[in-house]
């Protein structure tokens, strides 16, 4: 019996596999457990269309904003369909995040981003 903590649990166990995903280059494409449900919604949601009125969206604060900002200009998206967007973008290097946080409606810090003029 192992007393490693990092290969075994409290019931001796060892640790569970992380979720696997497939891939394509570097880009994650859906996790081997997502259910059928989001592997449907993912064919009919443009997500490139929905970065670009999140870009949109950020560009309405010169001084940064938050994700519940952007929420707010986005009414006609559902808040699951926004947050996702902003990782992609950040990579892209059309966001970048400022290093300052805010709190949110929830009462909890968020990361402030504004666009990258560069790009």
């Amino acid at each position: 019996m192992s007393n490693d903590p990092y290969t075994m649990d409290m019931f001796n166990e060892p640790p569970k596999r992380p979720r696997q995903m497939k891939l394509l280059g570097s880009k994650p494409l859906e996790r081997n457990t997502d259910p059928e449900t989001s592997r449907t919604a993912h064919k009919y949601l443009d997500t490139g269309k929905v970065e670009q009125e999140v870009c949109w969206a950020i560009g309405h604060f010169p001084d940064g904003c938050i994700y519940d900002d952007v929420v707010d200009l986005l009414p006609h998206r559902r808040v699951h369909s926004i947050q996702p967007r902003f990782a992609p973008l950040l990579r892209k290097g059309f966001i970048v995040a400022t290093g300052e946080y805010r709190m949110g409606k929830s009462r909890r810090y968020q990361r402030v981003v504004k666009l990258n003029k560069e790009t």
